[in-house]
């Protein structure tokens, strides 16, 4: 709270400054990150309170206000936004601007069919990639290279967040190119594209899961090995559940790189972020995600959402987002993660998460992936494709 207020007083603003400095905020103690998070908690606590009707009366219901809010551990008391209130037909009522302020409106949509609709204000938009580009830059380095993106680009579907929290990689990159176009994708075009910038480029693979995943079936199905760089990365972002409910083995696909790629493991890299958030948490070299250090996860005992379950148990997650100004941040998920602990000789602080799985009672799985490769699949049974798929 101290270094919140020097810097309020050196006329800062407190969020932007944490933006820039991820490095310097990993290099904290875990105290003191813990502390500033608070303090950055609870001024977009103060200011969603002010601003906006709906979160209030959830607050005042609940006799909880900003002035409560004194600890670390006081943060549990700020009511949470089901997530699915996003999906809502009146979901204008999350907005703590006016709609007249909103620059973006992203969509995420899962099995359902539902959309969820995300806005951004301009604040809004500024700190998301900030914070995007600096948790890129300090746990991929990337400043170069080209990008094989398995994907559809943000020309073919300019509201996905998924593709388009991807495409800020591109700003970072020399050349790129999106393999996925009007729903279909030729992975002989893939590996055309890679050999084309062998010995010009380090090259990298970028896309959801599932999709880098059928371009190794491809590779598996004809007996192709490839090997790409030694500064390689494989970045994936998405769900790991397929459209027919049967989960990517993270350990298989990792093996199934190694193998028929020719990178290291350590060069695969897997994202975890939410449209309704401006969370981002990424592996390290050594698998293990890192949360943004400027928001904070809790997580809560699912049949008690008032309680958290201990470190390294498995429970709910709750987000607490002190980024977002166009919506309050503070979102309970329908994610089950466990956080993980420091361990000896880990050069950052902060906290670290492993993603286990969608709640059972959840109503939907997956992101705009999923329906990405359930149409591919139905796209290939009608066309007959040439690419050979094995199970």
């Amino acid at each position: 709270m101290e270094l919140y207020k020097t810097l309020e007083q050196a006329g800062l603003d407190p969020v932007k400054v944490a933006l820039s400095s991820v490095g310097q905020l990993y290099a904290m103690s875990e105290d003191n990150l813990l502390s500033f998070k608070h303090s950055l908690v609870v001024e977009s606590f103060k200011f969603h309170y002010q601003a906006n009707e709906f979160f209030r009366h959830a607050c005042d219901s609940r006799g909880i206000l900003p002035s409560k809010i004194l600890t670390a551990d006081d943060l549990i008391k700020i009511p949470l936004i089901p997530i699915h209130l996003f999906k809502a037909n009146d979901n204008h009522k999350l907005l703590s601007k006016g709609l007249n302020s909103i620059e973006l409106e992203m969509r995420s949509t899962g099995t359902s069919g539902i959309p969820s609709v995300s806005r951004r204000c301009s604040d809004t938009v500024d700190n998301a990639i900030l914070g995007i580009y600096a948790m890129y830059r300090e746990f991929l380095k990337l400043s170069k290279g080209a990008g094989l993106y398995l994907c559809p680009s943000t020309e073919e579907i300019p509201e996905m967040g998924m593709i388009k929290a991807l495409n800020l990689l591109a700003g970072l990159l020399d050349t790129h190119k999106f393999m996925v176009k009007n729903e279909t994708f030729a992975p002989e075009d893939a590996i055309e594209q890679l050999k084309s910038w062998g010995g010009t480029f380090d090259r990298h693979i970028i896309g959801p899961p599932f999709l880098i995943n059928r371009f190794i079936r491809y590779l598996k199905a004809t007996n192709t090995r490839l090997k790409l760089d030694k500064n390689t990365f494989v970045i994936t972002l998405g769900g790991w559940k397929r459209f027919s409910g049967d989960m990517l083995s993270r350990a298989e696909f990792n093996q199934e790189c190694i193998e028929y790629l020719g990178v290291r493991e350590e060069q695969i890299r897997d994202v975890y972020a939410l449209v309704e958030s401006n969370v981002i948490a990424i592996d390290d070299e050594n698998g293990v995600k890192h949360v943004s250090p400027f928001v904070h996860f809790s997580v809560r005992d699912p049949k008690n959402l008032e309680s958290e379950v201990e470190p390294g148990e498995i429970g709910q997650l709750a987000i607490l987002d002190p980024l977002s100004r166009s919506t309050p941040g503070f979102i309970l998920t329908e994610d089950l993660i466990r956080l993980l602990p420091k361990k000896d000789g880990a050069g950052r602080s902060g906290q670290r998460m492993q993603y286990v799985m969608r709640l059972p009672e959840s109503k939907e799985f997956g992101c705009c992936a999923v329906n990405l490769d359930k149409r591919l699949d139905d796209l290939e049974l009608q066309q007959q494709t040439a690419c050979p798929i094995v199970s």
